[in-house]
């Protein structure tokens, strides 16, 4: 991890495909450390690869495959002015996503970027110790929240959010994640 303001970019390694094969087409995650402490979040990048490569191969979410979306590790005071200025929300949030816009008289196209998944360090590690789950868990699950919403997705009904978290939940599962919806059975 880089110094913060460092904004230093990654993009996502591509798999190697066996000898003759092109290789699947991925999602493409360009990495920006921008601010935040994230050192309580062990192999950050290798984490968001993950969740991000585990997306693109769920069945229903192919419209991903061969794009490109920015993730963006911040701070809870970057994602506070950002939720002030774009939601008139003056509070930070744990993830938050911006589909992008096509420029007024731009020529438009369906294009390979999606947008940017901006995330808060401190908000994602105080959510996963108050969840007794590991901060990179939590992590993988807003970067595929956020990725979702970039994919236009949304829980703004009940129906709708049942819809995504389903998606979140499957997707989550590839890698081994439990259901980050599920009521412990010590709650119930």
């Amino acid at each position: 991890m880089s110094a913060t303001g460092d904004s230093s970019i990654h993009l996502s390694p591509q798999a190697d495909a066996p000898e003759g094969e092109e290789p699947p087409e991925r999602l493409v995650a360009a990495i920006v450390e921008e601010d935040g402490d994230w050192s309580g979040c062990r192999l950050v990048e290798e984490a968001i690869q993950q969740a991000v490569a585990a997306l693109a191969r769920h069945p229903r979410l192919r419209s991903a495959r061969g794009r490109e979306a920015g993730v963006v590790l911040g701070s809870d005071a970057l994602v506070r002015r950002l939720n002030k200025t774009y939601r008139g929300k003056d509070a930070p949030t744990n993830v938050l996503s911006f589909p992008y816009q096509r420029p007024p008289g731009a020529v438009a196209d369906v294009g390979a970027y999606l947008g940017d998944v901006v995330l808060a360090a401190e908000t994602i590690s105080q959510e996963a110790a108050e969840r007794g789950i590991e901060p990179r868990h939590h992590l993988q699950h807003l970067v595929v929240h956020g990725l979702l919403h970039l994919l236009g997705h949304d829980h703004d009904t009940d129906a709708a959010a049942e819809e995504m978290e389903g998606l979140e939940t499957e997707v989550l599962a590839t890698i081994g994640l439990a259901d980050p919806y599920a009521v412990p059975a010590a709650s119930r």
